[in-house]
């Protein structure tokens, strides 16, 4: 979570929203880096757990990242819920929940929808503090 929270600072650099991912491999390796980069990007799609998935994607040469773990600092959108639940990660570690636009426990509680084709095992709270005050600092900031 410690490399994903450096890469939220990074995208606060950039003056996008501080959200940070990484995805590990089944193999312990760290395949995929992302931060948000919809500002920079001109990409409503370019969210932090997307880049990285598909950086990770592109490096294993396949779209399924089954075994994977993806670290991300915040509580993921239903678009990055729906990602994740694509490439079959197998386990999904965040920080802060994300009250307004969570999609695992905040909002609606996507990834154990009984209709769904897959399902990951999630952990949630991890640095929930450090990850929480980036993203708050930088909306105080804004106001």
């Amino acid at each position: 979570m410690a490399q994903a929270l450096t890469l939220a600072r990074a995208a606060e650099l950039a003056g996008e929203v501080p959200v940070g991912a990484i995805v590990i491999s089944e193999e312990a390796v760290a395949v995929g880096r992302g931060y948000n980069r919809t500002l920079l990007d001109v990409d409503p799609t370019a969210h932090a757990e997307i880049i990285a998935l598909r950086e990770a994607a592109w490096k294993i040469g396949n779209h399924r990242l089954v075994g994977a773990t993806v670290y991300v600092t915040i509580e993921p959108c239903v678009m990055c819920v729906g990602a994740l639940i694509q490439a079959r990660i197998a386990r999904l570690v965040y920080g802060a929940e994300e009250p307004k636009s969570g999609a695992l426990r905040s909002v609606p509680s996507l990834f154990q929808h009984p209709a769904l084709n897959h399902q990951f095992e999630v952990t949630d709270g991890v640095m929930a503090a450090e990850c929480g005050d980036v993203v708050r600092r930088f909306f105080q900031r804004r106001r």
